[in-house]
Protein backbone atom coordinates (compact mmCIF):
# COMPACT_ATOMS: atom_id res chain seq x y z
CA UNK A 1 0.00 0.00 0.00
CA UNK A 2 2.83 2.36 0.88
CA UNK A 3 4.55 1.66 -2.45
CA UNK A 4 1.38 2.38 -4.44
CA UNK A 5 0.83 5.65 -2.59
CA UNK A 6 4.35 6.79 -3.36
CA UNK A 7 4.03 5.89 -7.04
CA UNK A 8 0.84 7.91 -7.33
CA UNK A 9 2.69 10.93 -6.02
CA UNK A 10 5.23 10.60 -8.80
CA UNK A 11 8.00 9.11 -6.64
CA UNK A 12 9.21 6.00 -8.49
CA UNK A 13 10.24 2.82 -6.66
CA UNK A 14 13.95 2.09 -6.59
CA UNK A 15 15.84 -1.19 -6.69
CA UNK A 16 19.44 -1.00 -5.45
CA UNK A 17 21.68 -3.99 -6.19
CA UNK A 18 24.51 -4.50 -3.73
CA UNK A 19 24.28 -3.76 0.01
CA UNK A 20 27.90 -2.72 0.56
CA UNK A 21 28.75 0.82 1.48
CA UNK A 22 27.87 2.28 -1.95
CA UNK A 23 24.52 0.54 -2.19
CA UNK A 24 23.63 1.14 1.46
CA UNK A 25 24.02 4.90 1.08
CA UNK A 26 22.02 4.90 -2.16
CA UNK A 27 19.19 3.01 -0.49
CA UNK A 28 19.28 5.21 2.61
CA UNK A 29 19.05 8.55 0.85
CA UNK A 30 16.37 7.38 -1.59
CA UNK A 31 14.30 5.87 1.24
CA UNK A 32 14.58 9.09 3.24
CA UNK A 33 13.46 11.02 0.14
CA UNK A 34 10.22 9.03 0.11
CA UNK A 35 10.94 6.37 -2.48
CA UNK A 36 9.87 2.76 -2.08
CA UNK A 37 13.34 1.17 -1.95
CA UNK A 38 14.38 -2.47 -2.16
CA UNK A 39 18.03 -3.21 -1.49
CA UNK A 40 19.23 -6.51 -2.95
CA UNK A 41 22.31 -8.35 -1.66
CA UNK A 42 23.58 -11.65 -3.02
CA UNK A 43 25.20 -12.62 0.30
CA UNK A 44 23.78 -12.87 3.79
CA UNK A 45 23.49 -10.17 6.41
CA UNK A 46 27.03 -10.84 7.70
CA UNK A 47 28.36 -9.28 4.47
CA UNK A 48 31.58 -11.28 4.95
CA UNK A 49 32.29 -11.48 1.21
CA UNK A 50 31.70 -7.81 0.50
CA UNK A 51 34.58 -5.45 -0.23
CA UNK A 52 33.26 -3.22 2.56
CA UNK A 53 33.91 -6.01 5.08
CA UNK A 54 37.66 -5.52 4.61
CA UNK A 55 37.72 -1.73 4.50
CA UNK A 56 39.46 0.63 6.86
CA UNK A 57 36.51 2.99 7.11
CA UNK A 58 38.57 6.19 7.23
CA UNK A 59 36.82 9.46 6.40
CA UNK A 60 39.93 11.42 5.55
CA UNK A 61 39.53 13.75 2.55
CA UNK A 62 42.43 16.01 3.55
CA UNK A 63 44.88 13.13 4.00
CA UNK A 64 43.76 11.50 0.76
CA UNK A 65 44.43 14.70 -1.18
CA UNK A 66 48.15 13.86 -1.05
CA UNK A 67 47.72 11.21 -3.74
CA UNK A 68 44.15 11.64 -5.04
CA UNK A 69 42.53 13.83 -7.66
CA UNK A 70 40.69 17.00 -6.53
CA UNK A 71 37.40 15.24 -7.30
CA UNK A 72 38.00 12.82 -4.42
CA UNK A 73 38.57 15.71 -2.03
CA UNK A 74 35.48 17.57 -3.25
CA UNK A 75 33.19 14.58 -2.88
CA UNK A 76 34.87 13.52 0.34
CA UNK A 77 34.27 16.87 2.00
CA UNK A 78 30.60 16.72 1.06
CA UNK A 79 30.41 13.18 2.42
CA UNK A 80 31.65 14.31 5.82
CA UNK A 81 28.61 16.56 6.12
CA UNK A 82 26.34 13.67 5.13
CA UNK A 83 27.90 11.35 7.71
CA UNK A 84 27.31 14.06 10.33
CA UNK A 85 23.70 14.47 9.20
CA UNK A 86 22.59 10.87 8.71
CA UNK A 87 24.90 9.01 11.11
CA UNK A 88 25.47 11.53 13.91
CA UNK A 89 27.23 9.01 16.16
CA UNK A 90 30.12 8.74 13.68
CA UNK A 91 33.50 9.30 15.33
CA UNK A 92 35.16 12.56 14.24
CA UNK A 93 38.25 12.57 16.43
CA UNK A 94 40.56 13.51 13.57
CA UNK A 95 43.54 11.59 12.27
CA UNK A 96 47.24 11.72 12.97
CA UNK A 97 50.13 11.43 10.49
CA UNK A 98 53.58 10.54 11.80
CA UNK A 99 56.98 9.60 10.38
CA UNK A 100 60.34 8.50 11.68
CA UNK A 101 63.33 10.84 11.26
CA UNK A 102 64.68 8.87 8.29
CA UNK A 103 61.42 9.63 6.44
CA UNK A 104 61.50 13.34 7.20
CA UNK A 105 61.33 14.27 3.51
CA UNK A 106 58.14 12.21 3.10
CA UNK A 107 56.65 13.98 6.11
CA UNK A 108 57.45 17.41 4.70
CA UNK A 109 56.05 16.47 1.31
CA UNK A 110 52.83 15.18 2.90
CA UNK A 111 52.47 18.47 4.77
CA UNK A 112 52.91 20.47 1.55
CA UNK A 113 50.48 18.33 -0.44
CA UNK A 114 47.67 18.45 2.09
CA UNK A 115 45.68 21.05 4.01
CA UNK A 116 43.38 21.15 7.01
CA UNK A 117 46.08 20.04 9.45
CA UNK A 118 47.95 21.38 12.46
CA UNK A 119 51.66 20.75 12.90
CA UNK A 120 52.22 19.24 16.35
CA UNK A 121 55.44 18.98 18.30
CA UNK A 122 56.43 16.11 20.58
CA UNK A 123 54.58 17.32 23.70
CA UNK A 124 51.37 17.97 21.77
CA UNK A 125 51.54 14.53 20.18
CA UNK A 126 51.86 12.98 23.65
CA UNK A 127 48.87 14.96 24.93
CA UNK A 128 46.74 13.93 21.98
CA UNK A 129 47.74 10.24 22.08
CA UNK A 130 49.38 9.36 25.42
CA UNK A 131 50.35 5.90 24.10
CA UNK A 132 52.67 7.63 21.65
CA UNK A 133 54.49 9.57 24.37
CA UNK A 134 58.09 10.03 23.25
CA UNK A 135 57.63 7.98 20.10
CA UNK A 136 57.48 10.83 17.54
CA UNK A 137 58.94 14.31 17.72
CA UNK A 138 56.24 15.81 15.47
CA UNK A 139 53.01 14.94 13.68
CA UNK A 140 50.30 16.36 11.46
CA UNK A 141 46.87 16.45 13.08
CA UNK A 142 43.78 16.60 10.84
CA UNK A 143 41.10 17.50 13.43
CA UNK A 144 38.01 17.31 11.21
CA UNK A 145 38.55 13.83 9.80
CA UNK A 146 36.77 10.76 11.11
CA UNK A 147 36.49 7.01 10.88
CA UNK A 148 33.90 4.26 11.15
CA UNK A 149 34.14 0.56 11.84
CA UNK A 150 32.75 -1.02 8.65
CA UNK A 151 31.50 -4.21 10.26
CA UNK A 152 29.50 -2.21 12.75
CA UNK A 153 28.37 0.72 10.62
CA UNK A 154 27.01 -1.34 7.71
CA UNK A 155 24.38 -3.07 9.89
CA UNK A 156 23.57 0.33 11.37
CA UNK A 157 23.02 1.79 7.90
CA UNK A 158 20.86 -1.20 6.99
CA UNK A 159 18.77 -0.58 10.11
CA UNK A 160 18.38 3.09 9.15
CA UNK A 161 17.20 2.02 5.69
CA UNK A 162 14.49 -0.16 7.23
CA UNK A 163 13.54 2.63 9.63
CA UNK A 164 13.06 4.93 6.64
CA UNK A 165 10.68 2.41 5.03
CA UNK A 166 13.09 0.52 2.79
CA UNK A 167 13.32 -3.25 2.39
CA UNK A 168 16.45 -5.38 2.26
CA UNK A 169 16.51 -8.77 0.55
CA UNK A 170 19.57 -10.89 1.32
CA UNK A 171 20.35 -13.85 -0.90
CA UNK A 172 18.98 -11.86 -3.84
CA UNK A 173 21.10 -11.14 -6.90
CA UNK A 174 19.01 -9.77 -9.77
CA UNK A 175 20.66 -8.35 -12.85
CA UNK A 176 19.87 -4.68 -13.56
CA UNK A 177 18.13 -5.68 -16.78
CA UNK A 178 15.73 -7.88 -14.80
CA UNK A 179 14.46 -4.97 -12.70
CA UNK A 180 11.20 -3.27 -13.61
CA UNK A 181 11.53 0.40 -12.95
CA UNK A 182 14.64 2.23 -11.84
CA UNK A 183 17.66 0.10 -10.94
CA UNK A 184 20.83 1.38 -9.25
CA UNK A 185 23.71 -1.03 -9.80
CA UNK A 186 26.25 -1.04 -6.95
CA UNK A 187 27.70 -4.52 -7.53
CA UNK A 188 31.36 -3.53 -7.56
CA UNK A 189 33.52 -6.04 -9.45
CA UNK A 190 30.46 -8.17 -10.16
CA UNK A 191 29.40 -5.45 -12.63
CA UNK A 192 32.08 -6.40 -15.15
CA UNK A 193 29.31 -7.64 -17.41
CA UNK A 194 28.54 -3.93 -17.84
CA UNK A 195 32.00 -2.41 -17.24
CA UNK A 196 34.75 -4.69 -18.61
CA UNK A 197 37.39 -2.07 -17.74
CA UNK A 198 36.84 -2.53 -14.02
CA UNK A 199 39.77 -4.07 -12.15
CA UNK A 200 40.30 -5.23 -8.61
CA UNK A 201 42.98 -3.58 -6.44
CA UNK A 202 43.87 -5.74 -3.46
CA UNK A 203 43.99 -4.21 -0.01
CA UNK A 204 45.39 -6.43 2.75
CA UNK A 205 44.76 -5.93 6.45
CA UNK A 206 45.62 -7.44 9.80
CA UNK A 207 43.56 -7.10 12.97
CA UNK A 208 45.39 -7.41 16.27
CA UNK A 209 44.34 -7.19 19.89
CA UNK A 210 46.22 -5.64 22.80
CA UNK A 211 45.26 -3.76 25.95
CA UNK A 212 48.70 -2.16 26.27
CA UNK A 213 47.93 0.58 23.72
CA UNK A 214 45.12 3.09 23.53
CA UNK A 215 44.47 5.19 20.43
CA UNK A 216 41.57 7.59 19.90
CA UNK A 217 41.97 8.06 16.15
CA UNK A 218 43.64 6.54 13.06
CA UNK A 219 47.41 6.94 12.95
CA UNK A 220 49.14 6.98 9.57
CA UNK A 221 52.80 6.10 9.41
CA UNK A 222 54.45 7.42 6.27
CA UNK A 223 56.25 4.62 4.49
CA UNK A 224 58.56 4.60 1.45
CA UNK A 225 56.24 2.29 -0.49
CA UNK A 226 52.77 3.19 0.75
CA UNK A 227 51.12 4.90 3.73
CA UNK A 228 50.29 2.41 6.45
CA UNK A 229 47.66 3.12 9.04
CA UNK A 230 46.50 1.81 12.38
CA UNK A 231 42.82 2.25 13.16
CA UNK A 232 41.38 1.68 16.64
CA UNK A 233 38.48 -0.74 16.89
CA UNK A 234 36.32 -1.89 19.77
CA UNK A 235 37.51 -4.29 22.47
CA UNK A 236 41.20 -3.29 22.35
CA UNK A 237 41.53 -4.23 18.70
CA UNK A 238 43.36 -2.41 15.93
CA UNK A 239 43.20 -2.73 12.19
CA UNK A 240 46.57 -2.45 10.47
CA UNK A 241 46.35 -1.71 6.77
CA UNK A 242 46.46 -1.46 3.98
CA UNK A 243 48.32 -2.35 0.87
CA UNK A 244 47.31 -1.36 -2.66
CA UNK A 245 48.40 -4.17 -4.93
CA UNK A 246 47.48 -4.59 -8.59
CA UNK A 247 46.47 -8.19 -8.09
CA UNK A 248 43.10 -9.90 -7.96
CA UNK A 249 43.70 -12.81 -5.61
CA UNK A 250 42.38 -12.48 -2.08
CA UNK A 251 45.35 -13.93 -0.23
CA UNK A 252 47.83 -12.08 1.96
CA UNK A 253 51.50 -12.45 1.09
CA UNK A 254 54.20 -13.05 3.67
CA UNK A 255 55.94 -9.83 2.58
CA UNK A 256 52.80 -7.77 3.08
CA UNK A 257 52.13 -9.31 6.48
CA UNK A 258 55.70 -8.60 7.56
CA UNK A 259 55.54 -5.00 6.37
CA UNK A 260 52.18 -4.32 8.03
CA UNK A 261 53.27 -5.85 11.34
CA UNK A 262 56.66 -4.17 11.21
CA UNK A 263 54.98 -0.82 10.65
CA UNK A 264 52.75 -1.37 13.68
CA UNK A 265 55.79 -2.32 15.77
CA UNK A 266 57.54 0.84 14.56
CA UNK A 267 54.61 2.92 15.83
CA UNK A 268 54.71 1.21 19.23
CA UNK A 269 56.75 -1.82 20.34
CA UNK A 270 53.83 -3.14 22.39
CA UNK A 271 52.28 -4.24 19.10
CA UNK A 272 54.99 -6.90 19.07
CA UNK A 273 53.13 -8.67 21.89
CA UNK A 274 49.66 -8.17 20.41
CA UNK A 275 47.53 -11.16 19.46
CA UNK A 276 46.74 -11.56 15.76
CA UNK A 277 42.98 -11.93 15.42
CA UNK A 278 42.50 -11.90 11.66
CA UNK A 279 44.37 -11.53 8.39
CA UNK A 280 42.51 -10.89 5.17
CA UNK A 281 42.17 -8.93 1.95
CA UNK A 282 39.51 -7.28 -0.13
CA UNK A 283 39.38 -6.32 -3.80
CA UNK A 284 38.43 -2.70 -4.41
CA UNK A 285 36.68 -1.99 -7.71
CA UNK A 286 38.55 0.60 -9.76
CA UNK A 287 38.36 2.08 -13.24
CA UNK A 288 41.60 2.85 -15.12
CA UNK A 289 41.66 6.43 -13.79
CA UNK A 290 40.90 5.32 -10.19
CA UNK A 291 37.97 7.73 -10.07
CA UNK A 292 34.32 6.98 -9.27
CA UNK A 293 31.71 6.94 -11.97
CA UNK A 294 27.93 7.24 -12.12
CA UNK A 295 26.83 5.82 -15.47
CA UNK A 296 23.26 6.61 -16.55
CA UNK A 297 21.45 4.63 -19.24
CA UNK A 298 17.74 5.51 -19.13
CA UNK A 299 16.33 3.72 -16.06
CA UNK A 300 19.63 1.99 -15.28
CA UNK A 301 22.14 3.82 -13.09
CA UNK A 302 25.47 2.28 -12.14
CA UNK A 303 27.63 3.58 -9.29
CA UNK A 304 31.08 2.04 -9.30
CA UNK A 305 34.85 2.53 -9.21
CA UNK A 306 35.11 3.84 -5.64
CA UNK A 307 38.63 2.33 -5.41
CA UNK A 308 40.17 2.96 -1.95
CA UNK A 309 37.59 5.57 -1.03
CA UNK A 310 34.35 3.65 -0.60
CA UNK A 311 33.36 4.90 2.85
CA UNK A 312 34.58 8.40 2.04
CA UNK A 313 32.76 8.81 -1.28
CA UNK A 314 29.58 6.72 -0.96
CA UNK A 315 27.38 9.38 0.71
CA UNK A 316 28.20 12.13 -1.80
CA UNK A 317 27.70 9.77 -4.75
CA UNK A 318 24.30 8.78 -3.37
CA UNK A 319 23.34 12.44 -3.06
CA UNK A 320 24.35 13.03 -6.69
CA UNK A 321 22.27 10.07 -7.87
CA UNK A 322 19.27 11.29 -5.90
CA UNK A 323 19.71 14.79 -7.35
CA UNK A 324 19.66 13.37 -10.87
CA UNK A 325 16.53 11.28 -10.30
CA UNK A 326 14.66 13.99 -8.41
CA UNK A 327 15.68 17.08 -10.36
CA UNK A 328 17.70 16.01 -13.40
CA UNK A 329 20.93 17.45 -11.99
CA UNK A 330 24.15 16.38 -13.71
CA UNK A 331 27.65 16.45 -12.24
CA UNK A 332 29.85 16.36 -15.31
CA UNK A 333 32.93 15.25 -13.38
CA UNK A 334 31.26 12.07 -12.18
CA UNK A 335 28.30 11.27 -14.40
CA UNK A 336 28.23 9.74 -17.84
CA UNK A 337 24.94 9.63 -19.72
CA UNK A 338 24.16 7.44 -22.72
Amino acid sequence: MLQKTREKRGVPPIAVIGAGIAGAWQALLFAKAGHAVTLHERGDDAMAHATSHWAGGMLAPWCESEVSEPLVSRLGLRSLALWHEHAPDTSFNGSLVVAHPRDRSDFERFARMTSGHRHLQRDDVSKLEPSLDGRFREALFFPDEGHVEPRRVLPELHARIRAAGGRIEFGSAPKPADIEGLAIDCRGLAARDTFPDLRGVKGEEIIVETDEIMLSRPVRLLHPRWPLYIIPREHHRFMIGATSIECEDDGVSVRSALELLSAAYAVHPAFGEARIVEIGAGLRPAFPDNLPRIAIDKNRIAVNGLYRHGFLLAPALAELTLGYVARGEIDNEVMQCK
